[in-house]
């Protein structure tokens, strides 16, 4: 073969043998290919099989990240004895182990015996908008994350803003920055929607008012305390359909409950509904506490300053019946309005959150509720 690549005068059966090879190595080259090509496939058969005999929540393909159609389902990745707890950021229905539970009442027991002391005690429940003040000068509106997940987890929301849905007066109570009441008006269709988002803070309504999409057409920030003495500015007896308490019953003081609950009550549309979420016990938040913390059972005080209680589900289930309260009545006074509000739904949201490149296991608790007002006999 010359050195320009051109084959060379040969003998005519040598010259054939060259042809015949050359006509050849593409037919073996395509064959070569072939044969690899199904090794590879039957390599991978395995492989998608086990993807497409997962069940989608256990999947890591993002085709299958669908939502859930019940709300108080609270998820579906079930943590099996097989499973390697560190695979995904997140298991749902977690029941805690012996050694969080144990360390769990250890924690109780230090926090016990080191509480506030009665003049801390008396300083942070004396003046609680103080605290709550001085969190909002602190922490400006971009240090709170939007709570895009509230429509998933009350389907309610989606339906009065959704368009032709009609008048509708919805009360955000403990609004706090907006991070409710804002990604909601991003995404109402309903021209008819009115969103009072109230607060305990002063500071709070203030950076309500200041944000861009702050519009008293169909937003009104105000100043409230739920358990005050008076209703929501600009808002009547038997007016709202619908109440939002998003980690706000939690910042109350026990003493404070029978009010707030009437008070939501009183303004309530007979047949509107509250929409309900809260700290549960045993949650890491409470285990965590240290020393010269505790104000009373599941009563903490943070340290910023704001309270912050732990509820069980059978304690939120007697306080919005109204059993609680004539539990501790020992005569039942006819003055009393009757606050019995139908417990609709109330679920324990259990998760285990992992720290895969640390190895660490997180146990959240959280209490989702539906309430509702009856309707006049």
């Amino acid at each position: 073969m010359a050195s320009n690549g051109v084959v060379a005068p040969v003998a005519s059966d040598q010259a054939q043998v060259v042809v015949d090879e050359q006509q050849q190595q593409p037919e073996q080259q395509l064959t070569a290919q072939i044969s690899k090509l199904e090794i590879a496939e039957e390599k991978q058969q395995p492989e998608q099989q086990q993807e497409e005999q997962q069940p989608p929540h256990r999947s890591h393909d993002p085709q299958f990240n669908q939502k859930r159609s019940d709300p108080f389902q609270f998820g579906s990745r079930y943590l099996q004895e097989q499973d390697d707890v560190f695979e995904f950021n997140a298991w749902d229905h977690v029941e805690t182990d012996d050694a969080y539970k144990e360390y769990a009442e250890q924690q109780y027991e230090m926090q016990r015996n080191a509480p506030v002391s009665d003049f801390d005690k008396h300083r942070f429940n004396s003046d609680p908008a103080k605290w709550w003040n001085q969190f909002y000068k602190n922490n400006t509106a971009n240090f709170f994350k939007d709570r895009k997940w509230l429509q998933q987890e009350f389907p309610i929301l989606d339906k009065v803003t959704s368009e032709g849905y009609g008048p509708c007066t919805l009360l955000e109570i403990g609004a706090g920055a907006g991070n409710t009441a804002f990604p909601i008006l991003s995404k109402n269709k309903n021209p008819e929607l009115k969103i009072h988002a109230c607060d305990f803070s002063k500071k709070a309504v203030e950076v309500m008012r200041s944000h861009e999409a702050y519009n008293t057409d169909q937003m009104q920030a105000d100043v409230w305390d739920v358990a005050g003495d008076e209703l929501p500015p600009h808002l009547e007896e038997n007016s709202v359909d619908v109440a939002l308490m998003v980690f706000i019953f939690s910042a109350l003081s026990p003493l404070q409950w029978k009010k707030a609950v009437e008070n939501v009550y009183r303004v309530l549309k007979p047949g509107g509904e509250v929409c309900f979420r809260d700290y549960g016990r045993g949650d890491l938040a409470q285990v965590r506490f240290k020393k010269g913390r505790y104000l009373d059972e599941n009563f903490y005080i943070r340290g910023d300053g704001t309270r912050v209680y732990f509820f069980e589900q059978d304690e939120l289930a007697d306080i919005w019946s109204g059993k609680l309260f004539t539990k501790d009545s020992e005569v039942e006074d006819a003055s009393e309005p009757d606050i019995r509000f139908v417990i609709e739904d109330l679920g324990v949201d259990r998760r285990l959150l992992v720290n895969r490149a640390k190895k660490l296991k997180m146990y959240r608790c959280w209490l989702q509720g539906r309430f509702r007002k009856p309707l006049p006999q």
